[in-house]
């Protein structure tokens, strides 16, 4: 009995040094408690492990009080490694109280669960049924005889909850020599899996958990919906308010199909193509910036038509006379009678205009300029306008007013007889009045010596 105290102390003592930590996979240690059986008899016949002998509890060898510990560490792909220590005692080896031995063993297994057979045959059973089969070895004493062992077998758990479940495990214990002989041991026992984390304390372990580092719902596989509309926080564009699924969770208060985020008038149905916003008028400008949201016009004017104050058809914005009719080809301003150009080229055609001396009649030479002047006026025929006759100081004064007015009269006629209206035309002399230049030399008394074509009517 002392020995049997010194081996259940060492077994007890094995347990107690299991060094638990936190393991990725889920619950990864487990350790059980319960009673083992020895059937030394049906092992040394003809007795297989599938055989009717093996699990024939008429031979077996078992005491009445917890006798087999073990404690397992998960290791990955379904392969568990475990150790195990129990205790009994021999009562009948080929009959009935033939014997009176102590049993002990401390043994290594490697167990690879059968998981996905079962599931793939019976679907989702394995929550609950988990078998196995183990091979490994150990070393068994029977009172002071002892011997290594080469182990192998099945079994299977029944989980009662997620952590605690009732273990059966059954075998060969195969002998390597004479000193102790091969034979079967069955065990019945209590298991608790532990080592699982749940990082976030939501209740769902880490390896299930979604949303390992954030307190989540089961629902959601341990992830948040934070403002409850059925979508996970992580896959909610707006997780602090409910919304809707098509809006990936965000609400859409006008319902016009986009979400209130992404909608610059949440409370005013719009459109896609104005953010959300609505265009009564449809000129292209949200109602909210539209200055006339119910009349068509340009952003450049707030949404408001331009406009045409003096209703000449040009617009005020393009109009430099708003409050003067005038065509857009001229800026909206009334059309000159003759533009600054072509007033400027008749001005110099007129100083060309050279006559002979001391006479009214022109100088062959200057035709051409009269008739660039000719069609000058023909094509400004809103424009009137006053030739003068100017000479220098040379002569008398009557006598150079004469000789201008003539000269003056002289232009006037070609241009009539050249198809310009008598009626836009008037002609003076000025004589020697109006010098433009120094009549005391011969260049200065050249330069005053002149014709000027001016517009009277601009």
């Amino acid at each position: 009995m002392k020995k049997i105290k010194i081996i259940a102390i060492a077994l007890f003592t094995l347990v107690a040094i299991v060094n638990v930590n936190a393991q990725d996979s889920n619950n990864p240690w487990a350790v059980s408690v319960g009673v083992n059986a020895v059937d030394t008899y049906a092992a040394g016949g003809e007795g297989t492990l599938f055989g009717e002998d093996f699990l024939y509890p008429g031979d077996w060898n078992l005491i009445p009080t917890i006798s087999r510990i073990t404690a397992e560490r998960y290791l990955s792909d379904g392969f568990t490694l475990q150790l195990a220590g129990s205790l009994n005692r021999i009562t009948q080896v080929n009959k009935a109280d033939d014997a009176d031995l102590v049993h002990s063993s401390i043994d290594l297994n490697l167990k690879y669960g059968l998981d996905g057979l079962v599931k793939g045959i019976f679907g989702n059973s394995t929550q609950y049924f988990s078998p196995f089969v183990y091979v490994g070895g150990g070393y068994t004493s029977l009172d002071s005889e002892g011997d290594g062992m080469i182990n192998y077998g099945y079994g299977f758990n029944v989980w009662l909850s997620e952590t605690l479940g009732l273990s059966y495990q059954g075998g060969v214990k195969q002998a390597s020599s004479n000193v102790i002989p091969t034979h079967f041991q069955h065990s019945l026992g209590l298991v608790v899996k532990f080592g699982g984390t749940d990082t976030d304390g939501d209740g769902i372990y880490d390896k299930y958990d979604a949303c390992p580092e954030v307190a989540g719902l089961k629902e959601f596989n341990g992830c948040p919906d934070t403002d409850g509309d059925g979508i996970i926080d992580g896959e909610d564009a707006c997780p602090t308010v409910a919304g809707l699924a098509t809006l990936n969770g965000c609400p859409d208060a006008d319902s016009d199909g986009i979400a209130d985020k992404d909608d610059m008038c949440p409370n005013a149905k719009g459109t896609k193509a104005n953010n959300g916003c609505p265009d009564t008028d449809g000129d292209g400008i949200v109602d909210k910036d539209d200055k006339c949201s119910s009349v068509k016009g340009p952003k450049a004017n707030g949404g408001c038509p331009w406009p045409d104050t003096d209703g000449d058809g040009v617009l005020d914005k393009d109009d430099n006379c708003k409050n003067e009719v005038g065509p857009a080809s001229n800026n909206g301003c009334p059309e000159p009678v003759i533009t600054e150009v072509a007033e400027k080229k008749m001005g110099e055609f007129a100083k060309t205009i050279l006559f002979n001396s001391g006479r009214s009649t022109f100088l062959p030479t200057v035709s051409d300029k009269l008739d660039a002047i000719v069609n000058i006026m023909k094509e400004f025929s809103k424009a009137t306008f006053m030739i003068e006759g100017h000479t220098d100081s040379t002569g008398s004064k009557s006598l150079n007013e004469k000789l201008s007015s003539k000269r003056a009269a002289a232009v006037k006629d070609y241009l009539v007889e050249n198809g310009v209206d008598a009626s836009r035309l008037d002609s003076k002399g000025f004589g020697e009045d109006n010098p433009i230049d120094n009549n005391k030399t011969r260049a200065g008394r050249a330069n005053n010596r002149r014709v000027e074509i001016k517009v009277t009517n601009e």
